[in-house]
């Protein structure tokens, strides 16, 4: 998924119409693939926007099945060519033929959450998370924990693809997500509007129990083999570690990230 039309850095620039029509697409989810689609379309909670089939596909049990379950739920069933479905699912090797777009409310743009922004938040941002089941975990922790969103670049991290669906228990589905295409300059716009920014890194100056319960925070996890970049780290003002015992040198990111989420939960007098 990716924002469309093309990302303003000024958002003072975007008119409201433009504004309007970029956090609509912003909350739409594209799926692809049988099985994937299938177990979307039979959960309750999902609100199916419109089911994209080949016109390769053979007439079949399934297919059919999938076509009376989207009109169900008020889906609109659109017919393509084989070459112009891999557009849309961007995957023409495991799409199956079969993709799915689906309203996710809690996705939006940076610039919907700048247009309304809370005076204090705690939210939870990835650098360069690559692998799916960590991003997955990120997303269901986040999702289950007091923090107000998830921050994730386009650009760099694992897709939104069945395996992160899978990892994340289907919270990716309800999740608070906001989508920047670029995670440093997003920093920085929050930064302007007061908020701090704390790189997990090794030896912080901050830990989870003297972290503020106030303001606007952004707390970056890293990469799964080189932790956060220099240049997140150059732009944070803070850093933030998490003490550990027995010579062990650090967590899984998504570990790691599960303990600053639910960090206000458990803080210690």
């Amino acid at each position: 998924m990716s924002e469309n039309p093309k990302y303003n850095n000024n958002p003072k620039q975007d008119s409201a119409k433009y504004l309007q029509k970029k956090a609509a697409f912003a909350k739409i989810l594209t799926i692809y693939g049988r099985k994937p689609v299938t177990e979307a379309l039979e959960q309750n909670t999902i609100a199916p926007y419109r089911l994209h089939l080949a016109d390769s596909n053979k007439p079949a049990g399934l297919i059919n099945t999938m076509i009376e379950q989207a009109k169900d739920k008020g889906a609109d069933v659109l017919y393509h060519s084989r070459a112009a479905l891999s557009r849309i699912s961007k995957n023409s090797k495991q799409d199956q033929g079969v993709a799915l777009d689906i309203q996710c409310q809690g996705f939006q743009t940076l610039s919907e959450f700048e247009h309304h922004l809370p005076e204090h938040f705690d939210i939870i941002a990835v650098d360069a998370v690559t692998n799916p089941q960590n991003l997955g975990m990120i997303i269901r922790s986040v999702c289950a924990s007091p923090c107000t969103a998830l921050l994730l670049p386009e650009q760099g991290c694992a897709k939104l693809d069945a395996l992160v669906i899978k990892a994340s228990a289907g919270a990716l589905f309800k999740a608070n997500i906001i989508r920047c295409p670029d995670l440093n300059d997003a920093i920085e716009r929050l930064q302007n509007s007061g908020a701090q920014a704390f790189a997990l890194a090794g030896g912080g100056e901050y830990t989870l129990q003297n972290l503020p319960l106030t303001g606007r925070n952004i707390y970056v996890l890293g990469n799964e083999t080189h932790g956060v970049s220099a240049q997140i780290i150059k732009t944070c003002q803070h850093t933030l570690g998490i003490p550990m015992a027995n010579d062990v040198e650090s967590l899984n990111v998504s570990i790691a990230g599960s303990l600053v989420a639910f960090h206000r939960l458990y803080r210690t007098p």
